[in-house]
């Protein structure tokens, strides 16, 4: 396995840093995770599904507990951080963008901000956050009136606005653009790389989109079987890891501008009937 040595070396200066970290649920247990985040980093997941990729962002998130090993934020246990406080330096873009009732749009927004006791400027954040996120003119909608696009654009634009005037946070991204049109996912994804970019914050994503996660991130994070299977520069990144990975073939193409592209080319019982004819002949 090829791990990003550099990252690892800077550990203890890192943002967000894990060592030899498992989670359990029910009896299966996941990882180790090992890993390191430094502030203004993007980083995505990849693996195929069920493989502990939102298992890992959940224990980022502290939703889940470490069963063994260290996770540290901001050079600070994790465990030892209250919900309120890390909420000011680290947001959540989740799966599913409902909410439970009926609110206002510019009430959902606001919610980015509740961990602050007092926040004079939240209609000047709220505003601005929703403008970021292309979603200004939904201010005086209700959110379930709304279209699944149009809710995506809401929930972005609370994670904005629960990290406005933060530097060096946390985005934690759990593919949630996925169902939307390719427009609409390409116009998001870079206003979140705008607001990191301007505020020095890191963006760790679970992503499916391969094509994604290539033009996109700086390192590529990949995960299967329940562990961490690799830790690469996504200019180490070669077609047979990533089949390896998924177990399916991939064909490849370089666009106009340079970027690779990639497309699976067989289904997954192909793929390992080749493999499995290409190794009895080595």
């Amino acid at each position: 396995m090829s791990l990003h040595t550099a990252n690892q070396a800077s550990a203890n200066q890192a943002l967000l840093a894990l060592h030899n970290v498992t989670v359990n649920l029910g009896k299966r247990s996941f990882g180790p995770f090992t890993l390191s985040v430094q502030a203004g980093e993007r980083v995505a997941i990849l693996g195929p599904s069920g493989a502990g990729k939102s298992t890992l962002l959940k224990l980022l998130a502290r939703e889940l507990n470490t069963a063994s090993g260290q996770a540290t934020f901001c050079q600070r246990d994790l465990k030892l951080w209250s919900l309120v406080d890390l909420s000011r330096h680290r947001a959540i873009l989740p799966q599913s963008h409902e909410v439970a009732f009926g609110l206002p749009v510019e009430l959902v927004i606001g919610l980015g901000r509740v961990a602050r006791a007092y926040d004079p400027d939240i209609k000047h954040i709220v505003r601005q956050s929703a403008a970021l996120a292309c979603a200004g003119h939904l201010l005086e909608r209700r959110f379930d009136t709304l279209s699944g696009g149009e809710k995506a654009r809401v929930q972005m634009a609370r994670v904005f606005a629960q990290l406005w005037d933060v530097e060096k946070g946390l985005l934690l991204v759990d593919e949630p653009l996925a169902a939307l049109d390719p427009g609409l996912q390409f116009s998001l994804m870079d206003s979140i790389y705008t607001f990191a970019a301007q505020r020095g914050h890191a963006i760790l994503a679970i992503l499916h989109d391969i094509n994604q996660a290539l033009q996109g991130f700086e390192r590529l994070i990949f995960i299967k079987n329940g562990s961490m299977t690799g830790d690469y520069s996504s200019q180490q990144m070669t077609i047979p890891l990533l089949e390896a990975l998924y177990d399916v073939s991939l064909i490849s193409a370089v666009s106009a501008s340079g970027e690779i592209i990639v497309a699976p080319s067989k289904t997954q019982t192909e793929y390992r009937s080749s493999t499995a004819v290409r190794q009895s002949h080595v």
